[in-house]
């Protein structure tokens, strides 16, 4: 039905005939002659009719907004006036000579060119008008070329493409699972991956030693701009390979993928322990664009008599972190400082303490701030002198329960770096390595990352002492955003067993839950690792999108429901009985509501 697409058309096509379809951008009639633009997924060009050809000129003056047309028509360059310089297609036009319209389209519910004013539930509800937008065309056009790169990389470093099963059983993987129920098996339930991570390390003892897959996964867990219910893994697992190597591999696929794609060179990945990015930055996956640090000034605080310093100063399980704004007299208002201390409040902080240096050199009346009173003149010396501070900075302090200290300031760092715009630099990459095995909770130890990781000790000191314990264990992060975790795994029945006992997985549990996988272990399994990245983030970085919904053709709400086809939805009784299920009084009473809307 076309010969062309609308957006290929240049000044190379001048004088030729050519067949466009698409949709109407925008229609305008100028003293007797028409103007349509045409546009398809690759652009838009402009249409022209005029009253010599009587039957199309009559058609042109129907047509309206997303009407879907074919047009054919010689190709001839635009008026130096009229010449468009913000349109690849801006030099020529196609002078209409036939006209066909294959659809006629009611009135949008919003205007495809002024999004912005349009509430993100309307754009959801009519996503497939929303995907006409030349932004979303372009974010999935990007998504399509960079898993099409990635196929091609690992195709070519020698990784095998295989799919792993959707319908599985439940494991805990750090989330809640999607359970299908069984029709054939009453009472029994599947449940959609949170990851291929079993199976993949199975392929491992199976003898694929590079395997990939892009994979769909689930987890059912609260949402944020960075998660959905459903999303992407470039799912990547080899064996024979240690976590360097792993990593150069990997490494290279992304400084590939982003040269290819975008003319970016990213160069090498800086590497940093988990323990610096913690103390330094406030979070396992820093933002180095960003070149305000987190400094500890406990030990300076002991003895001060201000119990909002000198309670944390004393507590074990207390940290007091400073960050030092340079020029920040001059950028923050008094006005701005209360937000700032409201903002800290979300992740647990009671208050947000500051001192404005006016005059470094005098200790006793050139610091400002409603704390200063409270600090002897030498641990004021100490507190500026540790944070280099000049005149003109402004300090901020956290003081409490370390995880409150950290992750306040943390986040602070980053709405500063945002605010203020004190990035350094464009793309910022490195891999945080070297994280805890576990961490301790109330109910016992957790896993950091899952409990498959490898440690980087034996058995008997990972049971010894599993609080100090590391794993061989790496996070990829670009610009403050994590694109991929992964680790080296567990390859041996004894160290798999340990791990599982020091979580408080007894045998019985392990059996059920995991002995297709230690009876693996015990026929040969190789030295294995692998990597995962998060496909709609790497996707919403390289577009400058806000959220990942921008780079997914169909997501869900920030509650997990579709609202253009209004799923999850009901099922009637008989189909419940089919499958036994039975739904609780509450529940069923709610369905029979919605039912009768």
């Amino acid at each position: 039905m076309r010969s062309e697409y609308c957006g290929a058309l240049n000044t190379e096509f001048i004088d030729q005939t050519v067949t466009l379809c698409g949709w109407v951008d925008r229609r305008r009639d100028h003293g007797g002659v028409i103007f349509i633009d045409l546009r398809d997924r690759d652009g838009i060009v402009q249409v022209v009719f005029d009253p010599d050809g009587k039957e199309n000129f009559a058609l042109a003056d129907k047509v309206r907004s997303e009407y879907v047309l074919q047009v054919t028509g010689k190709v001839r360059a635009r008026n130096g006036a009229t010449v468009n310089k913000n349109m690849p297609t801006g030099e020529v036009e196609v002078y209409g000579t036939d006209l066909v319209i294959l659809n006629a389209s009611e009135t949008p519910p919003f205007p495809l060119n002024e999004h912005n004013t349009v509430g993100e539930d309307v754009r959801l509800k009519f996503r497939y008008l929303d995907l006409r937008r030349q932004e979303m065309q372009n974010n999935l056009r990007i998504r399509s070329k960079v898993t099409t790169a990635m196929r091609n990389y690992l195709d070519d470093n020698g990784f095998l493409d295989i799919e792993t099963p959707i319908l599985t059983r439940a494991t805990p993987e750090g989330a809640r699972d999607y359970l299908v129920p069984s029709r054939t098996h009453e009472g029994k339930f599947f449940a959609l991956p949170q990851s291929p991570q079993l199976f993949k390390q199975l392929l491992m003892v199976s003898g694929f030693d590079r395997y990939y897959q892009i994979a769909k996964c689930f987890r059912d867990e609260d949402l944020r701009a960075d998660r959905q219910p459903e999303f992407t893994q470039i799912d990547i697992e080899t064996s024979f390979m240690s976590d360097e190597e792993i990593m150069s591999v990997t490494e290279g696929m992304i400084n590939a993928l982003f040269k290819s794609q975008m003319d970016i060179e990213l160069g090498s990945f800086p590497r940093m322990p988990y323990s610096e990015a913690i103390a330094k930055y406030g979070s396992d996956k820093p933002d180095l664009r960003i070149p305000l640090e987190l400094v500890d000034i406990k030990d300076l605080l002991t003895d001060v008599e201000f119990k909002v310093f000198s309670g944390p100063a004393n507590d074990p399980n207390g940290r007091i972190a400073a960050i030092n704004i340079s020029g920040g007299n001059d950028k923050l208002t008094r006005k701005q400082i209360d937000a700032y201390t409201k903002f800290v409040g979300i992740y647990g902080a009671k208050g947000l303490a500051y001192i404005k240096v006016n005059d470094k050199d005098d200790i006793e009346n050139g610091l400002q701030s409603p704390i200063v009173k409270f600090l002897p003149n030498d641990v004021r010396t100490a507190i500026v002198e540790r944070l280099g501070a000049e005149n003109g900075d402004l300090i901020f302090f956290g003081a409490d329960k370390a995880n409150i200290v950290t992750e306040s300031l943390g986040a602070l760092r980053c709405k500063l770096g945002e605010d203020l715009d004190l990035y350094t630099c464009e793309w910022a990459p490195l891999w945080v390595v070297d994280f805890p095995m576990f961490e301790e909770t109330d109910a016992g130890w957790t896993s950091l990352h899952h409990p498959f990781t490898a440690p980087a000790c034996s058995p008997e000191a990972l049971k010894a002492n599993p609080g100090e314990a590391l794993s061989v264990a790496y996070d990829m992060v670009l610009n403050g955003t994590e694109l991929g975790g992964g680790s080296i795994r567990i390859h041996d029945p004894k160290m798999q067993q340990t791990v599982f006992e020091i979580l408080g997985i007894g045998e019985e549990e392990q059996r059920e839950k995991f002995g297709f996988l230690l009876d693996a272990l015990q026929y040969g399994a190789p030295p294995h690792g692998g990597l995962a990245f998060g496909l709609d983030r790497l996707i919403m970085l390289m577009t400058g999108s806000g959220s990942i919904r921008d780079v997914i053709a169909f997501p869900k709400t920030q509650t997990a429901a579709c609202v253009m086809t209004d799923a999850p939805g009901g099922v009637d009784r008989k189909q419940l009985r089919e499958l036994n299920i039975a739904l609780a009084a509450k529940a069923e009473k709610k369905a029979e509501e919605k039912s009768g809307e």
